[in-house]
Parts: C-alpha cells; sequence; structure tokens
C-alpha cells in the first residue's frame, strides 16, 4: 500500500521556522526602542504601554495615526537594501502625530512579505527600531505575514500606527493661528515618502535610468538619491513647543506644501509661501526636467525640499530659527499668515525658486 502526503502550510508557501527565526533576530533591535512604561516584550498577544505614567496630564487627549511609505518599498527592493525604509515608516507615522503637539509614546508595525527571509525582515525593523529611537517613541509590537502567491518571494509592504499623548489645552492647530504670524519652513532630507510613483515612472520608466547609475548633479547613484530616508522631526518639533509659542505645525507629505498646509489654515486666513526663499535639491529638478513634469504637477506631488512646517507668532520667529539650529536642522521663514480676501484656497506658493 503506498504512502502519501498530505497538504501542509509549508507546501503551500508559509514557513513558520523562518518567521521564528525572524522574530529572533529583530528581538535586540526592538529592546532598544523601550521606554520605562512599556510592559513584557516580543511574543504576547499584545503590546502594553502603563498608562499610569500620564496621570500627571490634566486632560490627556491621545493621538494615533497609520501610514505606509508607498511604491519606495520597491527602490529598497531593487536595490536590496531593507535597513533604511523603517526610517521612512516611522516619520510618515509619528510627524503625523507630533502635527497636534502630540509627544510620540509607542508605534506597532505590519510588515507583509512574500516569502520570509529572516535577515531582511530583522533588517525591516532595526530600521524601524532605529526611527523609533529617533522619534522618541517604543515599538511595542507587530505583525510579519507571508502571503504566497499574492506577493511575488522579493516582494514586500510594510506599513504601521502610532499613538501620542498631548494636553487638551496645549493641542495645536488652526484655531491658534493669527493673522501675522510667521510661516517656518523645515528642509527635507529629499524625497522623503511621497510621489514615489511619480518618480519611478519618469526616472525608471520612462527615462530607464539605472538605479546604481551616478548622477552628477546629484552627486551619487540614483538608487542612493531615491532611498535617502526620510527625516524625522519629532523630536525638533517638541523642541520648538518647549522653546517658544508654537500655533501649528503641518506634515508636508502626499498633496504637497500648498496642499498639506491648508489643512492647518483656518477659513479666515491664509497662508502665503515664497518660493523664493529657497533652492529645491536638485533631485526635483531631475524629476521636472526629465519627465517634462509642470511645477505645479510637481509641487502637488512632491515636498519640493520642505518636509515640516511650523507657524509660530512673528516675535518668536528667531527663537524658532535658533531652536532649529542647534538640532541642526535647515530652517527658515518662508512665508506669512495674512487674511483670506479673495484667495479660494487656504495656501499658495508665490513667485520663482531661488
Amino acid at each position: 500500500m503506498s504512502e502519501t502526503t498530505g497538504a501542509s502550510y509549508a507546501a503551500a508557501g508559509v514557513d513558520i521556522e523562518a518567521g521564528d527565526r525572524a522574530v529572533e533576530l529583530m528581538k535586540e533591535w526592538v529592546k532598544k526602542t523601550q521606554r520605562p512604561e512599556v510592559l513584557g516584550g516580543l511574543g504576547g498577544f499584545a503590546g502594553l504601554f502603563d498608562a499610569s505614567a500620564l496621570k500627571h496630564y490634566e486632560r490627556p487627549l491621545l493621538a494615533s495615526a497609520t501610514d505606509g511609505v508607498g511604491t519606495k518599498v520597491d527602490i529598497a527592493r531593487q536595490l536590496g537594501v531593507y535597513d533604511t525604509i523603517g526610517h521612512d515608516l516611522v516619520a510618515m507615522v509619528m510627524d503625523d502625530i507630533v502635527v497636534c503637539g502630540a509627544e510620540p509614546l509607542f508605534m506597532t508595525d505590519y510588515i507583509c512579505v512574500g516569502k520570509v527571509h529572516p535577515e531582511r525582515v530583522a533588517a525591516i525593523v532595526k530600521g524601524i527600531a532605529e526611527g523609533c529611537v529617533l522619534a522618541g517613541c517604543a515599538l511595542v509590537g507587530g505583525e510579519t505575514a507571508e502571503h504566497p502567491g499574492l506577493l511575488g518571494p522579493d516582494d514586500f509592504d510594510v506599513a504601521g500606527a502610532g499613538t501620542g499623548v498631548v494636553e487638551a489645552d496645549r493641542l495645536l492647530g488652526a484655531d491658534r493661528i493669527r493673522k501675522g504670524d510667521a510661516v517656518i519652513a523645515m528642509a527635507a532630507s529629499g524625497l522623503h515618502s511621497n510621489g514615489y510613483s511619480l518618480v519611478r515612472h519618469v526616472l525608471l520608466n520612462e527615462a530607464g535610468l539605472a538605479l546604481d547609475a551616478r548622477i552628477d548633479e546629484l552627486g551619487r547613484t540614483l538608487g542612493e538619491e531615491l532611498l535617502e530616508p526620510t527625516k524625522i522631526y519629532s523630536l525638533d518639533c517638541l523642541a520648538l513647543i518647549r522653546t517658544t509659542d508654537v500655533h501649528a505645525f503641518s506634515h508636508v507629505t502626499g498633496g504637497g506644501l500648498a496642499a498639506n498646509l491648508a489643512r492647518v489654515i483656518p477659513d479666515a486666513l491664509h497662508a502665503t509661501v515664497e518660493r523664493s526663499t529657497w533652492a529645491p535639491d536638485p533631485i526635483f529638478d531631475l524629476v521636472g526636467k526629465t519627465g517634462q513634469v509642470e511645477r505645479l504637477e510637481l509641487e502637488k506631488t512632491l515636498n519640493m525640499g520642505v518636509g515640516m512646517i511650523a507657524i509660530v507668532p512673528e516675535e518668536s520667529a528667531d527663537v524658532a530659527l535658533a531652536t532649529l539650529a542647534d538640532r541642526g536642522v535647515e530652517a527658515w521663514v518662508a512665508g506669512e499668515i495674512t487674511e483670506r480676501g479673495d484667495h479660494t484656497t487656504g495656501a499658495e506658493l508665490v513667485g520663482d525658486y531661488a
């Protein structure tokens, strides 16, 4: 009588042992993110954070955000570099949270792969953990999912969710903004994590540029430029809150500078941003000229060199700039808040770039 072997999870493409190996490899990195409020470690069904640490708040508001890094993951896949994409993930999540004035507390991640390569997964988590340290938050848990048949063996995606806390009477936003406030721009580290579908279409698909090609105007290879990690501003923003009167922040992500700035401008006011106050990095010009992309299209897709905006009283601008300079953040006064008047939108870019 012949013996037959039935179906198995491994035969279907899911390797549980590889997943367990990935967890072991990532533990040392997750440990580096721990805050004193975190209880337990990896392996539980839930990450635990001791909320009694928030007792000194009179009326604590929890702020939550979730995000991913879009098609930038394909650049990481093609280059075989997995330990920086986590910085991008933390930036996209935690810098949204800090916009309302909240201190980042903790984060969870979700990594989806076609096939678990333990070292790759651990490298991704390493990047997330390093990003959490830069944002001042703990990585309290996550999920690695293997999706054979839906994703190729080298394909992956990442997403995350985070939580922060802010005192109710210190909540930042549109209601604090006043006519005459200064608009302070903080420099981006590059493309950050938005607009990569356009960038990939223009530079890789249409122009046929290779990721390992050195681009003179960039001063490095195209792949190095495109994989440059998103700057994490969380602790810089919290430092501003401690040292001066901040009315609002705006995280410049999908939709570009004007659209994201408009999200925090009250109906009666308008933010004018002067393009002449900065020169976008060469990557933006490269995308624009290579793809014959109109300036307005670029500006509603890419950050154009500005990753975060702070809105402060005009008399506080110098202190704000000094605080950021002390922290190594390039920043400048890029515009002002005026009455809305005949403007149909809350913010606009005017003039030409420097």
